[in-house]
């Protein structure tokens, strides 16, 4: 329903979903909720210069004006024969004009602009190494929110997800846009993906994005970072694209038919965060405080994604710094990718995909998040473009910190510890009757006192899901009795409903 009218997706140098760097653009919302009166007709080109009639270079550069075109200019462009290189030139000066116009920024230099087609894209996130233990502990990562099972490869999903859904991105590596066209007959320009690519470019002038503090490797920090840093440029867009609706002459969109179907719909979704909740965080702080206000959260980024879906809790709630210690048996060796921490920070973000994926993957059949609190709709009662989906339910809401270690064993089988902390005992229940349902929902059957099984399937495990006032522990194992070895604080567990092999009409009891 939403593959090809949502966005979500980072870039990294690699598919290690860790480290993502977020400057990329994918089928985004295209602008049509959303208030505020920088949103409105030409007041959000009111920090700009105002443009001679004769569109003569003013004396200085000032904001609307970039490379010999004022933002308002028309242009003599035909790409039905593709783009060649003075058109190029002329629809960039314009959009950079244009983007200085409604974001009220000047860009310090030129960037260089390329397009690619599809297929050529997709060639290239089809290659990449990735070390063995970061391959291990990314799965493992996945296969703990319910989105990714054990026979597939997530870094090869998401290498997928890219593949299909990426419209272009910035990269501040090679200081360099690329925007993607859907065919190699067809190698237009999208202005919108072009300003908002632009928007990243600007950012990494002022900013440096390849530097610190943009070099998360967390996956909650990489997307609470982009909340701001995609949020923007989102948000960048979607004033851009008012101007076009209302007062400017812009380029026709370029057709585009299918980009593909995406690996997995709950990664891709989980990504998207950034660019549904981001651009009305932004909204909210540029409404309050003007886009110095704006400008200051690139010193002062968001710690969390709670902070970016709940932002009043911005500044006011950092995340706790979850503790776990290292207990288990011998056999069992901890899982570490190389240049990483060595353990994961998943967040409310990504927490709360756990829920939603069943919508989708049931193809509407179970809702444990009720589709009407998932999608968010506007006044006329579609699903809004500017912030279409809520990423805050009863299950996620009150998250606190969490953090996951990952273990194998001497045949290779993998394991983790999660522990999540919350706000309040409440809060922490009402994650685990959640839990509890997403278990059942994955075929898991109760097996003994906080011990489940899911016996067959792509998430076929063990799991001990423990409360403890505002403290969640999960541990997963391959077999019950491997619950004990991962985390020998779980003890002996009695299986009183089924047997280790998920005989679900067992009644025998035994202590594994």
């Amino acid at each position: 329903m939403l593959g090809s009218g949502v966005a979500g997706a980072t870039l990294g140098a690699t598919a290690a979903d860790e480290a993502a760097t977020p400057t990329e653009r994918t089928p985004s919302a295209s602008a049509q909720d959303g208030s505020g009166t920088a949103e409105n007709g030409s007041n959000a080109t009111s920090c700009a210069a105002t443009p001679p009639e004769n569109g003569s270079a003013p004396e200085t550069d000032v904001k609307g004006w970039e490379n010999g075109l004022w933002y308002d200019a028309s242009i003599d462009v035909n790409q039905d024969d593709g783009v060649q290189k003075a058109e190029r030139r002329k629809i960039v000066s314009r959009t950079m004009a244009r983007v200085e116009a409604v974001r009220c920024v000047e860009f310090d230099q030129r960037v260089p602009v390329s397009v690619v087609s599809r297929e050529e894209y997709r060639n290239q996130q089809s290659g990449g190494n990735a070390s063995e233990g970061l391959r291990k502990f990314d799965n493992a990562k996945f296969e703990a929110l319910f989105l990714v099972g054990e026979d597939e490869d997530s870094l090869a999903v998401q290498n997928a997800n890219r593949g299909s859904g990426v419209l272009g991105y910035y990269s501040p590596r090679n200081d360099q846009i690329v925007v993607i066209a859907e065919s190699t007959e067809d190698l237009r320009i999208d202005e919108l993906t072009l300003a908002h690519e632009l928007m990243h470019a600007w950012q990494d002038q002022q900013f440096d994005l390849s530097g610190t503090p943009f070099d998360a490797k967390l996956r909650d920090q990489v997307n609470a970072q982009s909340g701001v840093v995609e949020g923007d440029a989102s948000y960048t867009e979607t004033l851009y694209e008012r101007q076009c609706a209302a007062n400017w002459e812009c380029l026709d969109a370029p057709q585009r038919g299918s980009t593909g179907q995406l690996a997995n719909i709950g990664v891709y979704l989980m990504k998207y965060q950034p660019y549904s909740d981001g651009p009305a965080f932004v909204r909210m702080v540029q409404n309050v405080g003007g886009w110095d206000a704006v400008n200051a959260l690139y010193e002062d980024l968001p710690e969390s994604t709670e902070q970016v879906i709940h932002p009043l809790r911005y500044e006011s709630d950092p995340p706790t710094n979850v503790t776990l210690n290292d207990t288990a048996a011998e056999g069992w060796s901890r899982v570490r990718a190389p240049d990483r921490p060595g353990y994961g920070r998943l967040g409310e973000a990504a927490a709360m995909m756990s829920f939603v994926y069943p919508y989708y993957h049931s193809q509407g059949q179970t809702q444990l998040i009720p589709a009407n609190e998932w999608f968010d709709y506007n006044q006329t009662g579609n699903v809004s473009q500017f912030d279409p989906l809520n990423y805050e339910s009863n299950y996620t809401t009150g998250w606190d910190g969490d953090r996951l270690h990952v273990y194998e064993n001497e045949n290779g089988s993998l394991g983790y510890v999660w522990r999540l902390v919350w706000d309040s005992p409440q809060n922490a229940q009402q994650f685990v009757t959640g839990y509890q349902r997403l278990l059942k929902y994955w075929g898991g059957q109760q097996v003994g006192p906080n011990a489940w099984r899911i016996p067959e399937g792509k998430f076929a495990d063990a799991f001990y899901v423990d409360i403890d006032g505002r403290n969640v522990t999960i541990v997963n194992a391959p077999t019950v009795a491997g619950l004990s070895e991962i985390r020998p604080e779980v003890g002996p567990v009695t299986v009183t409903n089924a047997t280790e092999s998920g005989d679900a009409n067992a009644t025998t009891t035994t202590t594994s």
